[in-house]
């Protein structure tokens, strides 16, 4: 699995004009399932994302994780995130199929839910309208291959 985390002080998802998902101080989650990947690499992945410490402590360090702040994810399914970018044209063929990518992408959202970070989604497969405001800048790249 793959996602692109983005630190925000608030992020929203519409479809068709309505919201679907938001979170205010916490984390924008991108999220795309690769061919192969298991409903264990997703716990994995969540697991770590859960601890992950990309929030200021009071010295203004990177020191806190989104539990630590009591924050909260949006989750939002990006298949892109597999694009092989070889040539001109984007190939999305190392993304699992459909129906394999929203089982994981489920299997993540519950799996990160379970460690006691309030989650909301996007809604799968949908042209979806993602606003947020970055905080930091912060924005990291996370793999299983990198776990």
């Amino acid at each position: 699995m793959r996602v692109l985390v983005q630190r925000v002080l608030e992020a929203s998802v519409k479809v068709d004009g309505k919201t679907v998902g938001e979170c205010a101080q916490g984390l924008l989650v991108f999220v795309c399932a690769m061919r192969g990947d298991t409903k264990a690499e997703a716990q994995k992945l969540a697991t770590k994302l859960s601890k992950l410490r990309i929030f200021q402590d009071d010295t203004g360090k990177m020191n806190l994780s989104l539990r630590d702040i009591n924050g909260s994810a949006l989750v939002v399914s990006q298949f892109t995130l597999a694009a092989n970018t070889k040539g001109n044209r984007p190939g999305f063929s190392n993304a699992a199929d459909p129906q394999t990518g929203k089982m994981l992408y489920n299997a993540f959202t519950g799996f990160l839910a379970d460690t006691g970070v309030p989650v909301q989604t996007g809604e799968f497969g949908a042209d979806m309208k993602v606003s947020l405001i970055n905080d930091g800048p912060v924005t990291i790249w996370m793999d299983t291959d990198d776990t």
